[in-house]
This record gives C-alpha cells, structure tokens and sequence, in this order.
C-alpha cells in the first residue's frame, strides 16, 4: 500500500531538527564582536548576572542526505523544508541544497503544507513528508505518503506508511528519497544520470 503511494509523489518535504539532524541543537555564546543568530545591543538580566542574547546555532548534516536532493531533483521530484525553529543555519544548508521550499519559524505546519501544494498546482496525495515528533503529525496525516524517521517518537511511527531503516541525521532522508524513486521505477536510471554527470567518463559504463 505505501509503495502504491510513494508512486503519485511529485514533491517531498521534511523537518529539519530530528530528521535532517539528530535533533540535537548545540548553542554557543558568540564571540564579542562577531555577528550572531540573535543580535542584541544589551544583554537580559537574570538575578544578579547578564545572560547574553548573542549567540551561534550549530546542526550536523549527513553527506548523504545532500546527494539524495540532487536524486529527487533530477527525478522531477520538487524539494523542501518546514520546521519550527529559525536558524541560519537551515537557511544556508538549504540555499546549499537549492531547496525550493524553505519555512522556518512555523507552528501551524499543516496550513503551510496546504499553501505549498497549492503553489505546486497538486493534489495533496502527491506530496510526502518526512517527520519525527508529534507536531508533524497534521501534514502527515495529510499527505499522500507519511515518512517517519527511525528515532521518531512511537505516536508518529505508528501513523506513518513507511519508517526509514536510517536515523534522523543518520541518511534518513536518502531512505525516504530511494524509497519513493524505486516504487516509481525511477532509482537505477537517476543514478545513472547522477553518476554521469559527476563523471561522465563513466557513463554508460555500468555491469548488466
């Protein structure tokens, strides 16, 4: 039934903290003087000490993920990001990626989700999405493939088509994006194309 899904997907979106990490969210105190994530002129006092308001947000992304785009885009397959938290962080891994949908900072992300598809011209059986915790579970519940993530919470595995046999930041995404390409026929042939393009003396050259 997932795979008879995962054949009508034209565009596939995702969390971010959990799925393209492992949702761990590291925060250190900026240097004086450096720009930060969260510019203040002053400090917040707390008691007796100032708590400063500067500082840089840093994620770890996995290699695999970032190829796994570059396979969904040559797929036809259109690409993007809703999460809760803001961070330049995601901005620039998605400017990276070319992500064509980027949205940081939501909390309604099933209102989002809608607006997307409208813009894409689709019907909402035609878009997946990949989340881990239960502030996903509106768009999953919605769309036409629910993808969790290994290390997803139990409440949003048990309403997901497909679980990836990878982690959040662990190539997650690149299972979910195989997953999708080999139920349309696609896989073989896009990576083919993946290959050549990278290096083209190889085309063409694959063992039958």
């Amino acid at each position: 039934m997932s795979r008879k899904r995962a054949r009508k997907i034209k565009l596939l979106l995702f969390d971010v903290d959990g799925v393209l990490t492992d949702g761990k969210i590291w925060i250190f105190p900026a240097p004086a003087g450096t720009a930060s994530q969260n510019p203040s002129k002053e400090g917040e006092r707390s008691g007796s000490r100032v708590v400063s308001q500067n500082f840089i947000e840093a994620k770890g992304f996995h290699a695999h993920d970032g190829a796994s785009i570059s396979l969904a885009r040559l797929a036809g397959i259109r690409t993007g990001v809703i999460t809760k938290r803001n961070s330049e962080t995601v901005a620039l891994r998605a400017r990276d990626l070319k992500l064509e949908h980027v949205h940081q900072g939501i909390q309604d992300k099933l209102s989002v989700f809608e607006d997307i598809v409208r813009q894409e011209g689709i019907d909402a059986n035609q878009a997946a999405f990949v989340g881990d915790d239960v502030i996903d579970l509106p768009v999953m519940r919605n769309c036409g493939l629910a993808i969790a993530v290994a290390n997803a919470r139990d409440e949003v595995k048990r309403e997901a088509h497909y679980v990836t046999p990878h982690s959040g930041g662990d190539g997650a995404l690149r299972d979910a994006v195989e997953y999708i390409l080999k139920a349309q026929g696609k896989w073989e042939d896009v990576v083919e194309q993946y290959i050549s393009v990278r290096s083209p003396r190889t085309a063409g050259t694959r063992k039958k």
